[in-house]
Formats: C-alpha cells, sequence, structure tokens
C-alpha cells in the first residue's frame, strides 16, 4: 500500500519509497533527562507513535531507534546558555548520573502510560562516547572541522546546503537562533562537535580524546548513533518543530558531509503544543506533566485522546476545559463500544471479506499523512454499522485501535473491578506521597478524593501505602 508523508525538507507529502524494500528504518530524537517530560514534549512521542503503528498495520516492518540525551547538553542548541544535566543535579542536589537514570526511568514510565510502544533500540549518549569521537575524527580527516580555544567546530561553510531542511536564508537562520558571540568561531552558525574548554570549569562528565579531556556536542550524538543502529541511509528522521533551525540542520550537515550522500530521506516534525499561544518550555520553570494530568483526574489514555483530535503537523491549543471534553467524548466512545461486546452472541461468525473492507478504508486514511481524524470517521462507521454484526465490530475496533491504542474494548470506568487501571492509580499514589512529604495536605486530600470517586479507597499504614476497590 502507498504510505505518503509530508517531507519537511521538500515541503510537499511525498510516496514513501524504503531503503529496503518492506522496511523502515526511522530515528526519534529523544529526551534530555534533566527534568520531568512535559506534555508538549510527550504529545510528540505520540505522534511518533502512532506513525510507527501506522506503518507497521499496512505492513511495513519498522525498526526504531531513540536516543537518550545524558550527557551535558546547553540550554540553547546554538552551544549556549547553561548544562541542562548540571541545572537538574545542583536543583536536586543529586550527581548528575542519579539525575540521568531517575529522569530516563520517569520519561519511560510516561510512555508507558500512554500505550506508547518502546523503540527497537534506545541508546543513552553516555555509552556511545567512543562512536562520536570516531565521527568527528572522519569530519576532521575529511576536512570539514577546525580547532579554536581547544574545541573542534564544524564549518558550515563546507557544507552548501547548510540553509536546506530550515528554507531559511543564511541571515535568517543567524537571526533566528539567536546565537551568543562566541569569537573563537569563523561563522556563528559554526557548532561545536567536542568541547575541551568550555565555560564549565568543573564539568563532571568529560571523557578522553584525541582533542583532549572533554565532552561531546549535543547535534552529534544523534548522528552518531543513528547510523550506528541504521547504517548510513535512513528513511525517516522525527522530532519537533523547534528542532528544525538548528539541531536537525546540524545533524544533516555533519552527517552528509562525513557520507557523501543523502543521509535522511523523509523529515517528519510535530508542531508545538501551546497554551495562551506560547509553546511550553522547560526554561520557564512553569510547564504540565503526565502526573499533574493524572492529579487533575485525568487519565493518561484521555490526553493521548486529546492528541490524535489534531493533525501532527497542526499547533495544538491546550486547556483544562478541551481536555474535559476529549474525556468525555472517550468516555461515550467506549460506552458504546461496551454496549457492543456485551451484545455479542455465540452464533455470530465474522464474514472476513466485509472486515477487510473496512480495514483497507481504515489503512487508507492512516498511510494519507496520519489522517486520523478520517480513520476515527471509519471507525465511527464501524460502530453505527447495520451490515456489520457485534463480532465483525469488535474485531475492526480492536484492529484499529492497534494504532490507536485507546484500549477501546476494555472497561469506561476505573471502578470495574476487572479492568482497573493500576498504573493509573499507582501513578497517584506516587503524587500523593510526594504531596504528603512536602506537607500539602490539600493536594494530599485531593488526590485521595479523586480515587475515592471512582470507587478506590487509600489504605495507609507504616508499611506505605495500598489500596482496594470499595
Amino acid at each position: 500500500m502507498k504510505f505518503s508523508v509530508y517531507n519537511t525538507l521538500t515541503r510537499a507529502k511525498e510516496e514513501i519509497i524504503p531503503v529496503e524494500k518492506g522496511r523502515i528504518k526511522l530515528y526519534t530524537c529523544g529526551p534530555t533527562v534533566y527534568n520531568y517530560a512535559h506534555i508538549g514534549n510527550l504529545r510528540t512521542y505520540i505522534f511518533e507513535d502512532v506513525l510507527k503503528k501506522a506503518m507497521e498495520y499496512t505492513g511495513l516492518e519498522v525498526r526504531h531507534v531513540m536516543n537518550i540525551t545524558d550527557v551535558g547538553h546547553l540550554e540553547s542548541d546554538s552551544d549556549t546558555g547553561e548544562d541542562k544535566m548540571a541545572l537538574g543535579a545542583s536543583r536536586e542536589k543529586k550527581t548528575v548520573w542519579e539525575i540521568a537514570r531517575f529522569y530516563e526511568e520517569a520519561f519511560l514510565k510516561d510512555c508507558r502510560l500512554l500505550n506508547i510502544a518502546a523503540p527497537t533500540i534506545v541508546c543513552r549518549a553516555t555509552e556511545h562516547i567512543e562512536d562520536m569521537i570516531k565521527f568527528i575524527q572522519i569530519l576532521e580527516h575529511k576536512g570539514f572541522t577546525y580547532i579554536a580555544n581547544g574545541n573542534v567546530y564544524f564549518s558550515i561553510e563546507k557544507y552548501p546546503d547548510y540553509a536546506r531542511l530550515a528554507n531559511l536564508s543564511m541571515e535568517e537562520l543567524e537571526a533566528g537562533s539567536r546565537v551568543e558571540v562566541d569569537p573563537f568561531k569563523k561563522n556563528p552558525l559554526d557548532f561545536v562537535l567536542w568541547f575541551t574548554n568550555s565555560k564549565f570549569s568543573n564539568q563532571i562528565m568529560q571523557w578522553e580524546s584525541p582533542w583532549g579531556k572533554g565532552f561531546p556536542g549535543w547535534h552529534i550524538e544523534c548522528s552518531a548513533m543513528s547510523m550506528k543502529y541504521l547504517g548510513e541511509r535512513i528513511d525517516i528522521h522525527c522530532g519537533g518543530v523547534d528542532h528544525i533551525p538548528v539541531h536537525h540542520t546540524n545533524e544533516i550537515a555533519q552527517s552528509e558531509s562525513a557520507v557523501g550522500h543523502k543521509w535522511v530521506n523523509y523529515w517528519m516534525h510535530g508542531e508545538f503544543l501551546v497554551i495562551d499561544s506560547g509553546k511550553m518550555s522547560k526554561s520557564s520553570g512553569d510547564f504540565l506533566t503526565l502526573s499533574r494530568l493524572i492529579e487533575e483526574g485525568y487519565s493518561p489514555l484521555d490526553y493521548r485522546h486529546f492528541c490524535l483530535q489534531s493533525r501532527y503537523r497542526k499547533q495544538l491549543v491546550f486547556s483544562f476545559e478541551s481536555l474535559k471534553e476529549s474525556q468525555r467524548a472517550l468516555k461515550k466512545l467506549k460506552s458504546r463500544i461496551k454496549n457492543i461486546v456485551e451484545s455479542q452472541r455465540d452464533d455470530e461468525i465474522p464474514d472476513m471479506s466485509k472486515v477487510k473492507e473496512y480495514q483497507d478504508r481504515f489503512a487508507e486514511q492512516i498511510a494519507d499523512d496520519l489522517n486520523i481524524a478520517n480513520a476515527f470517521t471509519v471507525l465511527s462507521e464501524v460502530i453505527k454499522s447495520d451490515i456489520l454484526n457485534n463480532r465483525e465490530k469488535i474485531y475492526l475496533i480492536e484492529d484499529f485501535d492497534k494504532v490507536f491504542s485507546l484500549n477501546l474494548t476494555a472497561a469506561e470506568e476505573i471502578n470495574d473491578s476487572d479492568n482497573i487501571d493500576e498504573e493509573y492509580i499507582e501513578a497517584l499514589i506516587l503524587e500523593r506521597n510526594k504531596a504528603r512529604k512536602e506537607k500539602d495536605w490539600a493536594k494530599a486530600d485531593e488526590i485521595r478524593n479523586t480515587l475515592l470517586e471512582n470507587n478506590i479507597e487509600l489504605i495507609d499504614s507504616k508499611d506505605g501505602t495500598t489500596w482496594k476497590v470499595k
């Protein structure tokens, strides 16, 4: 089946022609693990999850690689600002290594709660330093680098197509990147491949290299690790739109300079989640996490459903009112499906020819640059159909849910003892324990009441907190 996506590189929708027939090599930029992922970050990972599952639904095999940035990464994409890992360690009085592992696990837990499938390979930057050093040596050997103030820089003048992905002039790129003055750069848009001399004199994460003891620049890790696991020609590279003008532009420059040919065929970017016309950002210190949504009485799948209501290439405006509306819609949908499940009869036999007709229509929509809105329309037609029997409907609903991943045939309410979302309850208990430790009794009581409303009773003892269904 033809599978088309919008390619940021060409600004056009294109049919995917895999490098290897029937197989997709997918690379997605992972988190920098110095704080919790905010719900804007998670929107991008939901989009990438839907992309992968949609391709698999249409018969493609997907090898998915995602990095974990657990090495020092400056606040700005342009080699400026403060070290994010050091900031996290200072904030929480922990080592950078403790910070990295804690927030890596927190991120992966959020993904599990959102029914985001694990990548084929998750690779940590700190475990691939040698790969990055070898990659920089290739660029050095080919004449794309220079050394100044002890640091190894990539010279963008050696790569004529530098502005191609961003589709901006060099002046626009420079203005948009807000690059601080670095007197050692030949061009303001040159970027660091390896730091041996940064403003952080006591940088904890450092490694020996041919250029001296130091640490890698941020952009190099994605190029080195993607090629290690996917080879020199990759089908799809994903990330957020904020990665276009600097991070992904720099990735292309260094990667294609190293291998001497086109590196990625299709670039896909998820748009921002916005609140009051501004994108959500950790740097502001005011951002929403999945745990906060759970505290407010929403399940992780309420948020996933909310994200699926908008095209990944459109900005999505968040408010608790709109999330509540999405929650109601999902509950109504699950209630209708529950009625179908309870109405099925033993003598109903699925007619797979009728089933396939709807499967083909569903596949056609998700293969059209992830037209999830139309895919939901096909689901609605299945539910309302007078032609399909209940077993056929259930088969199709569960089949479509391989992409939606909303647990559509699971119980609608948390108080159904056969389908209790235990991870959801445990997440709330962790939040309540934190609130109690911080003596935020109002929040602790609010969480207890939220669970009570769903017939879940908490039992506190010296051994901790357990729960039971009332």
